[in-house]
C-alpha cells in the first residue's frame, strides 16, 4: 500500500511561483497530478461492507430462527413460530445502529465488532422477553426455540465479523482507510501502511495564494482520509490551513509535540513519531450520506417540478441576443479543487468575466435585460442544479466564489486566512450568509468577512435541520435589493 514518489528535479517555491506568473520561464517538471487521485476511494467501499454486514445480520438471525423451527418441528414449519425473530430483528438493528456495531474500528477488529454485536443481541433479547411479559404473551413463544435461535445467531455473527475482518486487512490493511504521507522537508519518520509523496518532487506547495497550487494539492488528497505531514517548523502553520480546508482529518508531524509528551496528539502504532491534530472531517460518513441523499432527492425533485421555468428562461435568453444559453465559470470547491459552475447567462457574450474580478453593480452595462430579471429574482442560479446531482455542489452550503473575486483591494483569501477553510465541504446554491443578506458585491472587507463568519458557524453547527431551515429561509430572500 506503500507508494514511493519518482525522483524528479527539485524546484523550490519561488521558482514555481515565477514559472506560473511568466510564461517566458519553463515550468518546473513534475509528474501529471492524479486526477483521480492516488488510490481508490474506500469510502464507499467501507458504505457497502457496511450495508452487507446490516443485510447478513438479518439473514443471519432469521436462518438461525428458522433452521431451529425446521429441526424442532420438522413436520410442519408454521410461520407464527418465526414472531419472536421478527421482533428482536428491529430492536437488534436499531441499537446495533446506535453503539456503532457498525463502524469504521469494526472492520478490521473483529473482537471489538462481535462484542458490540453481541451485546446489541443480548438487549434486544432482554427488551422482547420484557415486553413479551407485560403482554403476557410469553407462553405463546417455545422457549427452545427463542434460546436456541439467539445462541445460532451468537455464533454466527461472530464468524461473520471474524471473516470479514480477515478480508478487510488482506485487501486493505490493517486501518480500512487510504492514509496519505507528505514528506515537505521534515522530520523523516516511517509510518507503514500508507500512501508516501515527496512534496518538492510533486510540486505540493501549501501557498493560500495560489489556487492552481491548491487545487494540484487536492489532487493529492482525493479519496484519501487521513493526510500526515511532515514540515519544516516554519511551514507547519500553512501546511495547517491547507488541511483545515480540505474537509479531511490531518495531522503535521511535530518533534516537539513529542519531547514534551504533549497530551492534545496522535500516536501511531509502528512508528515511533507523534503528531499534532490540526483538523478534522466537519462531518461524518453517516452525515454525508444523509446530506448527499437529500441533495439529490431536493434537486431531482426541483428540477422535475421547474422544467418549465428552466424552459422559458432558457428561451428567453435566446431570443433576447442569440447567445449561448449557459455560462460556465471555474470555481473552487470542496477540498480546494476546480470545478465549473453553471448559471443562465445573464451578461453579454463579448463583456461576460470568466474570472470574476469585477461583481456585479447596480447599473452594469454587461447585464442584458433578461439578465437582469434573472439576477433579480435568482432565477440565473437554476442550472445548479445539474452541479449538484454531479456531486460538485450541494443545495444548502458556503456559495462558491469565482478565483477573481475581490473584498475592497484584496482578494478574498487575502483578507482573512480562514478563507480557505469553508471549503471543507461542498459548495451549496444557498447558505447561512445568503439568508441573512450577505450577498451581492463585495465593496469592502466587512462584506466578506460577515459571510465568512457565517460559513464558518454553518460548517461547525451543521444538522439536516439546519438544511431545511436554510431553505425555506430563502424562498423569501429569492428577490432582494443586492441581486443587480
Amino acid at each position: 500500500m506503500e507508494l514511493t514518489a519518482v525522483p524528479l528535479r527539485k524546484v523550490d517555491s519561488a521558482q514555481t511561483s515565477l514559472a506560473l506568473a511568466d510564461p517566458d520561464i519553463p515550468a518546473p517538471r513534475y509528474p501529471r497530478a492524479p486526477s483521480q487521485g492516488l488510490a481508490l476511494s474506500l469510502e464507499r467501499r467501507r458504505l457497502q461492507l457496511y450495508m452487507m454486514l446490516l443485510l447478513a445480520d438479518v439473514v443471519v438471525l432469521l436462518g438461525s430462527f428458522a433452521l431451529v423451527i425446521g429441526l424442532y418441528s420438522p413436520v410442519q414449519f408454521r410461520n407464527e413460530e418465526m414472531l419472536p425473530a421478527y421482533l428482536i430483528l428491529p430492536l437488534f438493528q436499531t441499537i446495533a445502529f446506535y453503539n456503532a456495531t457498525y463502524s469504521l474500528d469494526g472492520l478490521t477488529n473483529w473482537r471489538m465488532a462481535a462484542g458490540r454485536a453481541l451485546a446489541a443481541l443480548a438487549i434486544s433479547a432482554l427488551m422482547f422477553n420484557f415486553f413479551a411479559f407485560f403482554a403476557k404473551a410469553n407462553a405463546e413463544f417455545s422457549r427452545v426455540v427463542v434460546i436456541a435461535g439467539l445462541g445460532i445467531t451468537a455464533v454466527g455473527i461472530v464468524l461473520l465479523r471474524y471473516a470479514v475482518a480477515r478480508y478487510v486487512t488482506s485487501q486493505w490493511g490493517p486501518s480500512a482507510t487510504n492514509r496519505l504521507f507528505i514528506d515537505a522537508g521534515g522530520p523523516a519518520v516511517t509510518i507503514p501502511d500508507l500512501y508516501r509523496v515527496n512534496a518538492a518532487e510533486h510540486g505540493l506547495r501549501p501557498d493560500l495564494d495560489d489556487p492552481l497550487a491548491l487545487d494540484r494539492l487536492s489532487k493529492y488528497l482525493r479519496n484519501m482520509d487521513m493526510v500526515i505531514v511532515s514540515c519544516a517548523e516554519e511551514d507547519r502553520l500553512a501546511w495547517s490551513e491547507v488541511l483545515r480546508g480540505s474537509g479531511l482529518h490531518g495531522e503535521v508531524i511535530s518533534e516537539f509535540a513529542h519531547q514534551i509528551g504533549a497530551l492534545a496528539i496522535a500516536r501511531h502504532p509502528g512508528a515511533d513519531v507523534t503528531a499534532l491534530v490540526v483538523s478534522r472531517g466537519h462531518l461524518s460518513l453517516r452525515s454525508r450520506v444523509v446530506k448527499r441523499l437529500f441533495d439529490l432527492a431536493v434537486a431531482l425533485a426541483a428540477l422535475a417540478v421547474l422544467s418549465p421555468v428552466l424552459a422559458l428562461c432558457a428561451l428567453a435568453i435566446k431570443l433576447d441576443d442569440q447567445g449561448p444559453v449557459f455560462f460556465r465559470q471555474r470555481r473552487m470547491g470542496r477540498g480546494n479543487r476546480f470545478f465549473d459552475i453553471y448559471k443562465f447567462r445573464s451578461m453579454r457574450v463579448e463583456k461576460a468575466d470568466a474570472a470574476g474580478r469585477r461583481s456585479a453593480s447596480k447599473d452594469d452595462d454587461r447585464i442584458t435585460r433578461v439578465g437582469r430579471f434573472l439576477r433579480k429574482t435568482s432565477l440565473d442560479e437554476l442550472p445548479q442544479l445539474f452541479n449538484v446531482i454531479a456531486g460538485e455542489m450541494s443545495i444548502v452550503g458556503p456559495r462558491p466564489h469565482a478565483l477573481g473575486s475581490q473584498a475592497g483591494e484584496k482578494m478574498f483569501w487575502q483578507v482573512d486566512r480562514k478563507y480557505w477553510q469553508r471549503h471543507c465541504l461542498r459548495p451549496g446554491i444557498t447558505g447561512l450568509a445568503q439568508v441573512r443578506g450577505f450577498r451581492g458585491a463585495t465593496d469592502t472587507e466587512r462584506d466578506l468577512t460577515d459571510r465568512l463568519n457565517a460559513d464558518m458557524e454553518y460548517l461547525n453547527t451543521w444538522s439536516l435541520w439546519g438544511d431545511i431551515k436554510i431553505i425555506f429561509a430563502t424562498v423569501k430572500v429569492l428577490v432582494h435589493d443586492r441581486a443587480f
